[in-house]
């Protein structure tokens, strides 16, 4: 894929999911708005109720406890003079005493009934201040103001001039409330509109550039990654070169020589001495070939992964361990993956070798939903993943070395028991 056309992929994600966070944030400003210019509104209904309140205070007699027409005309004044009247929000006032009886209402048929104050109310009578709440106009003292469907009442205490407190209450649209809620909204509404839209703005400039920072950094982590994989191509074919024009052709003349010279002694004990000499040089000349091939694998290149995992596994079967081989496609995944999964295997069997006293391991290459994976999986003692970290610091570093080759090449290793005993061992790496 492209540098251009990651970088735009990354970027479009960017910018759906920022289209979704600024909508987020848009919907929590709304509320947010709405709950301001709510409370900004019931705060506006308690005021004008605290300040109808003082007006009607100042018309308030004892008279008004026993129904006096004078002192029930000076209130009646005070509140359709100042309180209820035109397009104001006040639709209707009442007015209570502790035991619950309506001494004043504009709305005359209620004056002298009795009906239970709330728990609210009684609070409000003693501890003072305002208190507002949605009205309940299906109880008996609202019946007078259902057609207004959505009331507020606010209600404060008010007292007589010789003390006795009395409950003043007015009944306020609710759509004032909602009036109000409007006029916030569309106030700063916009303004919350702009700012989202200037941080969407300036959002996408900013993660193209961070994208193809990021592309680029991993352009060249992989351009490390591999000429790290090429010099250490070249320094192991170097070593597996120096071996075997060096130390494996000196033992090969050694062991030529040997040979020679004991065919040539006619003292029995000095020939078997010369004999045994011979085959420890050629034993010494099989391991150091095959350290050799193990180092550098001549034909991972030219014969393809199969071949170089048969030639292998081979050493374990001459060994007397049951192997078995399955390798789809033969030929590999390319020369970097099929590198990695040879060094995978190849340090998965040196661990069967030698810490798993298995009988049986099963060897697998195959590829996964765009992934090549290899998976060594013995019947031996199994390893414990968690310590991979303590044998790292023991000095055991083949299969953490793999995992950060696997994980460098944006793949991972996996070390798992296998159910019935046994380890697994699975590298999976991207083609």
């Amino acid at each position: 894929m492209k540098a251009g056309t990651t970088v735009a992929r990354a970027v479009l994600m960017f910018a759906l999911l920022g289209l979704v966070v600024l909508a987020l944030v848009g919907v929590a400003g709304t509320l947010v708005l709405r709950r301001l210019a709510t409370d900004q509104a019931l705060d506006q209904a308690r005021e004008f109720t605290a300040l109808s309140a003082r007006i009607v205070e100042r018309r308030v007699t004892d008279g008004l406890l026993t129904g006096d027409a004078r002192a029930t005309g000076a209130v009646a004044s005070a509140v359709t003079g100042f309180v209820i009247g035109g397009e104001g929000p006040v639709v209707r006032v009442k007015i209570w005493t502790a035991a619950g009886e309506i001494v004043y209402s504009d709305e005359t048929r209620l004056i002298g009934e009795m009906y239970r104050l709330g728990d609210d109310q009684h609070e409000a009578l003693q501890g003072g201040g305002v208190s507002a709440e949605l009205s309940d106009l299906d109880e008996p003292e609202n019946r007078f103001e259902r057609q207004y469907v959505d009331l507020l009442e606010v209600y404060t205490p008010i007292h007589t001039p010789k003390g006795t407190p009395l409950l003043f209450e007015t009944y306020q649209r609710f759509s004032s409330v909602a009036n109000s809620e409007g006029e916030l909204i569309a106030t700063f509404a916009p303004v919350l509109v702009v700012a989202l839209i200037a941080f969407a703005v300036l959002e996408i400039p900013l993660a193209w550039a961070l994208a193809r920072r990021v592309r680029n950094a991993q352009i060249d982590r992989e351009r490390y990654l591999q000429r790290a994989l090429d010099a250490s191509t070249l320094e192991r074919r170097r070593i597996a070169r120096d071996l075997h024009d060096g130390p494996v052709q000196e033992l090969t003349g050694v062991a030529m020589q040997l040979a020679a010279s004991a065919e040539t002694m006619h003292d029995e004990p000095s020939r078997g001495a010369l004999r045994d000499a011979a085959a420890a040089a050629r034993s010494s000349i099989r391991t150091l070939r095959s350290a050799t091939v193990g180092i550098y694998p001549p034909n991972l290149r030219q014969a393809g992964l199969g071949p170089a995992l048969s030639d292998l596994t081979a050493r374990l079967q001459r060994e007397g361990l049951d192997v078995s081989l399955d390798v789809d496609p033969p030929n590999g995944f390319g020369p970097d993956v099929d590198e990695i999964l040879y060094r995978a295997c190849q340090e998965a069997l040196r661990n069967v070798e030698a810490h798993a006293a298995a009988s049986r391991v099963h060897v697998v290459a195959r590829e996964e939903a765009g992934s090549a994976v290899i998976e060594v999986a013995d019947d031996g003692s199994g390893i414990d993943a968690s310590r991979l970290p303590e044998a790292r610091a023991a000095g055991h570093l083949g299969l953490q070395m793999v995992a950060e080759l696997a994980r460098d090449a944006g793949g991972s290793l996996s070390v798992l028991p296998r159910d019935g005993g046994g380890t697994l061992i699975r590298l999976e790496v991207p083609v």
